[in-house]
């Protein structure tokens, strides 16, 4: 029963999670920075929000105003995406055009890709999920897949962000990341009204 439980929650989360915006972050963030602190980072996030949905169940996100959530959301992506489009249109030198941010060490990585994980994905579909799970089966081993199935998504969406960094120069990777964070703010923000 343990392997079942553990293996219906790590399918159910990773079919919900394709191409969900936890795992457009994941990329967008591979792609400038080095993967193992994403990863850590999206994927410590991901551990804490199943075990927040396993003990707490979907009663925590009336906990939180959903309006809070959305703001802090928004400005987080929002901030994120104009530190991208100010990193991309202040450097001078093309000599580092394939090469992550020199600056960014695998502390801010892990806190950036922690955040924004945690803040966007409190009260998604795959922690709901993740709480309707708990209450038919044991907790341990639906976190356990859970968390599993968010460690591969985020997983193949890190070797594809990576790819991407080796073919497309990182000021276009910058751009291209700045703007997609913006239009996140903007689309979290439509969601107040």
């Amino acid at each position: 029963m343990f392997d079942s439980t553990i293996g219906a929650s790590f399918l159910v989360i990773v079919l919900a999670e394709f191409g969900d915006k936890s795992q457009l972050v994941c990329m967008t963030l591979a792609a400038r920075f080095r993967g193992l602190p994403v990863f850590l980072g999206a994927t410590t996030a991901f551990g804490l929000l199943n075990g927040l949905a396993v003990i707490f169940g979907a009663a925590l996100v009336a906990w939180i105003p959903k309006d809070v959530l959305i703001i802090g959301v928004s400005l987080l992506f929002a901030g994120f995406g104009f530190q991208s489009l100010r990193t991309a249109y202040s450097s001078h030198d093309g000599s580092e055009e394939h090469a992550p941010p020199p600056s960014q060490t695998d502390r801010n990585i892990f806190l950036t890709a922690f955040l924004m994980i945690f803040l966007a994905e409190l009260g998604d579909k795959t922690q709901i999920a993740t709480a309707g799970l708990a209450v038919t089966a044991s907790p341990l081993p639906v976190w356990i897949g859970a968390t599993l199935g968010e460690a591969f998504t985020n997983m193949l969406a890190i070797v594809v962000g990576q790819k991407l960094l080796h073919r497309v120069p990182i000021k276009t990777v910058q751009k291209v990341s700045g703007l997609f964070f913006l239009l996140l703010a903007g689309v979290a923000i439509m969601h107040l009204f």
